[in-house]
């Protein structure tokens, strides 16, 4: 990932429904959840919830799938990972045991 591709990241995360929608598909797991369940959840209408879904799909996100009439969306982990990836690169100077703490409870919350 490169800084403009972080800025959109950053950017498409930076708006409240979004950063919803991102923590509600990463609590759905690699199944994901169709537009409308997202939409109900949060109870955002489905036009707006459509805008959303696809400024986290440009900015490498979400990816979705095709189910008949239905989109299925889910985290993109690879993006996200990608995002992290950037943040912390070149993290602590060289002194990777100062970044363990950060590591660890990005660790803990996925378990």
């Amino acid at each position: 990932m490169d800084g403009t591709q972080a800025l959109q990241a950053l950017s498409a995360l930076a708006q409240g429904t979004r950063l919803d929608v991102f923590r509600l598909l990463v609590n759905a797991g690699p199944e994901g959840l169709c537009a409308g369940e997202i939409a109900a959840k949060l109870g955002v209408r489905q036009n707006t919830m459509s805008t959303n879904l696809a400024v986290l799909a440009r900015a490498g996100l979400v990816r979705s799938e095709r189910e008949g009439r239905s989109v299925r969306y889910a985290a993109d982990m690879e993006g996200m990972r990608g995002l992290l990836g950037f943040l912390m690169q070149d993290c602590c100077g060289g002194r990777p045991e100062r970044c363990r703490p950060v590591l660890d409870a990005i660790a803990r919350a996925c378990c």
